[in-house]
């Protein structure tokens, strides 16, 4: 105790059912700060949010890939922000990234809902966007029909390849 008053710190008690009682000298504030640091849930890296940046003039299958990327960030539980970002001229045209981001909106249907609506932060459109909650079922049961619906085109395409369009005979007997 008389060490602790010398280097102006507190004894702590750290075990009291121990036999002889534990105790440490430390700096009692510091030690209730950390030990409020390790109560509290951090965040730690990758985040809550993810953020895509588009053009206004984005074309279409480059839209379509972000889109994708975007539906990897919903399963992995993140939100997306969707920014479209302008340059130079054209923030003339404002509605040119509006009609983007509905699009975008189009695109996932009712799979997802608005967080934040679509808002200029400078020269940045941004619109937040999360998986529904309830339409998780829902995504579910279309990718499965639209996954039957293309195997089953696939299918027909591979059946009419193999039957023959008519005669080989005709076709030799032209040359």
């Amino acid at each position: 105790m008389d060490r602790a008053k010398e280097e102006g710190l507190d004894l702590v008690e750290v075990a009291q059912n121990a036999d002889p009682p534990v105790a440490r000298i430390v700096d009692f504030k510091k030690l209730r700060y950390e030990e409020s640091k390790k109560e509290k849930p951090g965040k730690k890296g990758g985040g809550d949010l993810k953020e895509l940046w588009l053009s206004p003039r984005i074309a279409d299958h480059d839209l379509n890939v972000r889109l994708r990327r975007t539906e990897e960030f919903f399963k992995d539980g993140h939100k997306v922000k969707l920014s479209v970002k302008f340059k130079g001229r054209e923030m003339a045209h404002p509605e040119f990234g509006h009609q983007l981001l509905q699009k975008a909106i189009a695109h996932f249907g009712d799979t997802v809902e608005i967080e934040r609506e679509a808002k200029f932060e400078g020269r940045k459109l941004s619109l937040i966007i999360a998986k529904s909650k309830g339409g998780n079922k829902n995504a579910e049961d279309e990718d499965k029909q639209n996954n039957k619906q293309e195997n089953e085109a696939d299918g027909q395409g591979e059946a009419d390849a193999t039957q023959p369009t008519g005669s080989g005979d005709s076709q030799n007997s032209k040359e």
